[in-house]
């Protein structure tokens, strides 16, 4: 087995999802699934078809974001994974529709963050074994930055 890492090629602003499926359909359920929550994001979704003609199958509505999403999927590369590319909206707006799609299995991060994917490679094929979703902790938060997060969020509108 060979273990590696994927950097995820993506604008630094950029959210995005990671995650594995098991269907054919995962990319027509998710579009549906976010268009139907958050109708006004722009997105991209890609996801490696693990078996027949084994090929990255996408859709979106925004081409650009499309071919984000298609060009890192292909590059990690790991059977039955999808990636969703989004801007628009965070992936909070769409989680849980993303998680409550029939074929999903799970999510690996959900992030603006830098993101690297740790693959293994064996002769059968390439496995996600996880994420590395940002930077490590400097320390822990004080006073002054506890206000600074209740404030960026009540500025963001995610609390009131």
């Amino acid at each position: 087995m060979d273990i590696k890492t994927v950097a995820i090629d993506k604008p630094e602003d950029m959210n995005i999802i990671l995650g594995q499926a098991h269907f054919i359909k995962t990319v027509e359920d998710l579009h549906e699934a976010i268009v139907t929550t958050a109708p006004n994001m722009r997105f991209g979704i890609a996801f490696c078809e693990s078996s027949g003609p084994a090929l990255v199958r996408y859709s979106g509505n925004d081409e650009t974001l499309e071919e984000i999403a298609r060009t890192n999927a292909l590059a990690v590369g790991a059977g039955h994974s999808f990636l969703i590319v989004m801007t628009g909206g965070f992936p909070v707006n769409i989680l849980n529709a993303v998680k409550s799609v029939p074929e999903i299995c799970r999510v690996f991060c959900a992030t603006a963050n830098p993101v690297e994917v740790v693959v293994a490679d064996t002769e059968a094929g390439r496995a996600i074994l996880g994420v590395v979703d940002g930077v490590r902790p400097k320390g822990i938060e004080a006073a002054g930055d506890i206000e600074q997060r209740k404030s960026f969020l009540r500025k963001i509108g995610y609390k009131f």
